[in-house]
């Protein structure tokens, strides 16, 4: 094999391959003395068949599977020999080949840039401490308090009113018929929420317990049977139960309801969790942060066809008149993206930073974990889907980058209020809307491929 360059002309590469005939016939060779083993023609033994007979028989097939092997085998080691670093799929064009003929090929390669890690110990991000009063755990404990169902019977002369649980059997009849599938055993709702059918509510105020009451609604838009929808509808119903909403005592028992030990213990973890909650939209700040300032150090030329991907990504799933009117922007956001992978890409490799196995395995166990009733859902979904496993791998990656990169810089540590990180990313997320009608597609919302990733991809695509 013999490869020399062609031409070169920024991040485009041309080179030319020559593949000696003598090293495909040998390969054709082979593999005909592979089939004589195995074929079994009319009036030849098993395993006799001549080899000359074969050619004649399947020659144009064994040819035809010996050039794709041998197109793969070569283009790879040119690639390596020229110590090319591909963005995406060489484009391969054949120039002369055929039985018995020498193969000429050429192959037209996107180039990574070469990268020049610019020094980041100047870059400064703020490490946001946030500072939780007493009075704000305590109201965040109040709304989940009163949030928890908390009824007590009501006696039996006590009417309903509004707040009140009723519990009730039905039978639903239309237009004099009874409706098919209309019977409801237990059924509770709470008065004024109106969350049944709209006006079925108010006409339970009033009932007692084991009193009988016939309530008559318009049956909604988004009912079952659209042979009914608009159509006046008779419940009868009867009237099982009826609770009182008493407020919820908060103390270590409500507190053990909740897995709590003690009361204690609840305000810890809630404490723990609001913290978390907002450290990490606080973390995203900084991190975008650290990335702007990342991407403004270093100058790099972007191979072309890496953008246009990405910009199918960012364009996928907008209307076209959307996506011609955010062209510009979409075209901005996608530069940047691989920008940005490409000098994180370069700054993992140099300081040798890799995803274990075992790190992977721990991201998916701690998904599965905060799904309680799902993990099994979850586990399944990363056996069964690869490109999540790339995803979560380029995630993780990324993830430590950052990390390393947070290690050498100059943090500011800044201790803020709960109303202050409230205020700081509702600020952020205004800023960001128009960037959502970007992002509407699923494909946006997941990780970011990793440069290592889009340099796995080796297949070679014929012109």
């Amino acid at each position: 094999m013999k490869v020399t360059l062609d031409s070169k002309k920024g991040l485009k590469t041309n080179l030319k391959v020559f593949v000696e005939k003598k090293f495909i016939e040998k390969k054709i060779g082979d593999r005909l003395a592979e089939l004589s083993k195995t074929v079994n023609l009319k009036g030849f033994r098993p395993g006799k068949v001549p080899i000359n007979v074969l050619k004649r028989q399947f020659g144009k097939a064994v040819y035809g599977e010996i050039l794709e092997k041998v197109l793969k085998e070569t283009s790879t080691k040119a690639i390596e020999e020229k110590k090319i670093k591909i963005a995406g799929q060489p484009k391969l064009d054949l120039k002369s080949y055929g039985e018995g003929k020498d193969l000429n090929y050429t192959l037209e390669i996107d180039e990574l840039p070469s990268i020049k890690i610019q020094p980041i110990e100047n870059i400064k991000f703020t490490d946001y401490q946030i500072n939780i009063t007493e009075d704000e755990i305590k109201k965040r404990i109040d709304s989940i308090a009163k949030n928890q169902n908390n009824f007590k019977d009501k006696n039996e002369n006590e009417v309903a009113e509004n707040g009140d649980l009723v519990v009730f059997d039905y039978e639903t009849m239309v237009e004099n018929k009874n409706l098919e599938k209309g019977q409801g055993k237990n059924t509770q709702i709470v008065l004024g929420k109106d969350l049944f059918i709209k006006g079925f509510d108010k006409q339970l105020l009033g009932v007692k317990k084991n009193q009988e009451k016939n309530v008559t609604v318009t049956l909604p838009e988004n009912y079952p049977n659209k042979e009914f929808v608009n159509k006046k509808a008779n419940f009868k119903c009867k009237i099982l139960n009826i609770k009182k909403s008493e407020p919820v005592i908060i103390n270590d028992e409500f507190a053990k309801n909740l897995g709590a030990k003690d009361l204690n213990d609840l305000k810890q973890l809630v404490t723990t969790q609001t913290k978390n909650q907002y450290k990490m939209s606080l973390d995203s700040l900084s991190k975008s942060d650290i990335l702007n300032q990342i991407e403004k150090l270093h100058d790099v030329d972007l191979p072309n066809n890496l953008v246009q991907q990405e910009l199918k990504l960012i364009s996928q799933g907008l209307q076209k008149e959307d996506a011609e009117k955010n062209k510009k922007e979409s075209e901005k956001i996608a530069k940047k993206r691989i920008k940005l992978g490409l000098i994180l890409n370069e700054f993992g490799e140099k300081n040798n930073l890799k995803v274990h196995e075992e790190e992977i395995r721990n991201e998916i166990k701690k998904q599965a974990e905060s799904m309680p009733g799902q993990q099994k859902q979850v586990l399944e979904y990363y056996q069964k889907n690869p490109s999540a496993i790339a995803s979560l791998r380029g995630s993780i990656y990324e993830e430590k980058i950052i990390n390393l990169i947070k290690q050498k810089s100059k943090p500011l540590k800044k201790i803020i209020s709960l109303k202050e990180a409230e205020n700081i990313i509702k600020g952020d997320s205004q800023s960001k809307k128009h960037s959502k009608l970007l992002e509407k597609n699923e494909e946006s919302k997941k990780p970011k491929k990793t440069v290592k990733s889009l340099q796995s991809k080796k297949k070679i695509r014929k012109k």
